[in-house]
């Protein structure tokens, strides 16, 4: 099970004893919402990918900036704690800002994952992994398995039962 861990200078102190041990730090972010399978799959592609993965996930006022005043779905502590539940994931942390560049200032991953729905030259944060020596990598895309879609069909099946 993964830690929760909110500090962020205990945070670096944590990745500095991953990096001591001689641990490869991967680190992604996102809101993970309505964590579903395409979440899991990714998770586990982007632990494969290090021997440590830190999940940064957006605060439920920065996701309301992102995607709309009715989101979040689920508040940002079910969603570190649901994540840190995941045998995959090493280490949860929350950020305010629209992009992670300020967090992965913080981690500066070895390895920074993405899924296939981004492109590395168009990453704000390419620029902060790159200059502390890490890579970006794309993860393939889990077509029909979205946050978006499952909120879809909610909100399709309730308008058919109205």
């Amino acid at each position: 099970m993964g830690k929760v861990i909110e500090d962020w200078n205990l945070l670096e102190a944590a990745l500095d004893e991953c990096r001591s041990a001689g641990k490869k730090i991967v680190s992604t972010n996102g809101v993970f919402d309505i964590v579903h399978v395409g979440h899991v799959r990714y998770l586990r592609a982007a632990r494969a990918l290090g021997d440590c993965l830190v999940v940064g996930v957006n605060s439920d006022e920065c996701t309301r900036s992102l995607k709309g005043p009715t989101r979040p779905f689920v508040p940002q502590a079910d969603r570190i704690e649901m994540l840190a539940a995941l045998e995959c994931v090493d280490i949860v942390t929350i950020f305010n800002e629209s992009t992670p560049e300020r967090l992965l200032e913080v981690i500066k991953p070895d390895v920074h994952a993405k899924g296939g729905d981004y492109h590395p030259a168009l990453l704000p944060e390419a620029k902060v992994v790159q200059r502390h020596g890490g890579k970006v990598e794309i993860i393939p895309f889990e077509e029909g398995h979205s946050t978006t879609s499952i909120a879809e069909r909610i909100s399709s099946a309730l308008s058919e039962r109205a």
